[in-house]
């Protein structure tokens, strides 16, 4: 019984976020982490920033990737398909249900207007996810991470170096790291 109440609460929680959140994967994830690392106390914090990397450098949305690595360590691979099902599910019945009536909403200045609001509370979220992560870097004096976060940023933007290099050039700095942090911790 134990085990059937953990896995309503895992689909229940990542449905009931994925169908009150737009803007994409990065404003999904802070509520993630409050749900699931500091209400239920499931995953640690450093263990959310690993799923949400992985999440991030894997192909497909970041919401579902997320919850996928959140569902798998909670509850394996039943945990897994249940939370790519809850995060997947409202958007589905979302847009069908907008897809009904997109020529009313199409020429509607109100659903244009409250578009346009929510992209300014996507942007103040992923803000929200951009300062809680150079926190966590700054505390655990991470200069390397930090230094690719502004690398990659000025590399996107300033530079336009497409982002598909960025993330091969992330993804081997990060693996050289890991590779001498393992050997280091290894001699010590």
């Amino acid at each position: 019984m134990q085990e059937k109440h953990k896995l309503w609460t895992l689909f229940s929680s990542v449905f009931k976020i994925s169908a009150c959140t737009f803007g994409g994967g990065f404003v999904i994830i802070p509520l993630m982490r409050k749900r699931f690392s500091q209400e239920l106390g499931w995953i640690d914090e450093q263990e959310m920033l690993d799923a949400v990397s992985i999440a991030q450098s894997s192909p497909g949305p970041i919401a579902v990737n997320a919850s996928v690595m959140i569902g798998y360590r909670v509850a394996g691979v039943g945990g897994a398909l249940l939370a790519a099902l809850g995060t997947a599910l409202p958007p589905l019945i979302i847009i069908s249900i907008i897809s009904l009536f997109y020529r009313a909403f199409r020429d509607s200045a109100v659903v244009s207007m409250l578009m346009a609001g929510m992209l300014c509370g996507v942007a103040a979220v992923i803000l929200d996810v951009v300062v809680n992560m150079i926190t966590s870097l700054v505390k655990k004096k991470r200069l390397l991470p930090l230094v690719i976060l502004v690398g990659s940023f000025v590399a996107s933007q300033v530079f336009r170096v497409n982002i598909i290099l960025i993330i091969l050039v992330c993804g081997f700095i990060g693996a050289v790291d890991t590779l001498l942090r393992g050997k280091g911790a290894a001699k010590a």
